[in-house]
């Protein structure tokens, strides 16, 4: 749901608070925003309720759990009709080490973002569970050398 239209400024000032801090309770919040508790419960349960908030997470460090490769995979099907794309999705889906996927224009059909142990690993996820998606006709993968830049907030 696009609720841009629907944020007010208190309503940014929630989901940047949120950003930062995932953890604070809803009277750390309150205070933050200078709203009374139950309002800014209220305005929280309606951010939820209207998809603009859509979960909470931890960030895990990936390299404390033996995680340490990041991975760009590019991958082109055979076709893209309806029925190659939804196969390859529902597919992909179901890859744990996938943690995120992309439909492109370009010259890729797919982005994928993907975590690894270690080379090795990498090459199995290649040959074992990428490669043999049906209808996938080129796989490109580019190992990811140092993260410069990873934000979690949206520029509010």
């Amino acid at each position: 749901m696009d609720s841009t239209a629907n944020l007010d400024s208190t309503d940014r000032n929630i989901l940047k608070v949120l950003q930062r801090e995932g953890r604070c309770s809803n009277a750390a919040l309150a205070r933050e925003v200078n709203l009374s508790e139950s309002a800014c419960l209220r305005r929280l349960r309606q951010l939820e309720d209207e998809d603009v908030i859509q979960g909470y997470t931890a960030r895990v460090n990936p390299g404390a759990v033996g995680l340490s490769v990041s991975v760009f995979v590019q991958l082109s099907l055979t076709t893209q009709s309806q029925a190659a794309l939804t196969a390859f999705e529902e597919a992909v889906a179901q890859i744990p080490e996938v943690m995120e996927c992309y439909l492109m224009t370009g010259s890729a059909d797919y982005l994928l973002r993907m975590v690894a142990r270690d080379v090795a690993d990498l090459e199995r996820l290649h040959a074992q569970r990428l490669t043999r998606i049906p209808g996938v006709s080129r796989v490109t993968s580019s190992i990811a050398m140092r993260t410069v830049v990873k934000r979690t907030g949206l520029p509010l």
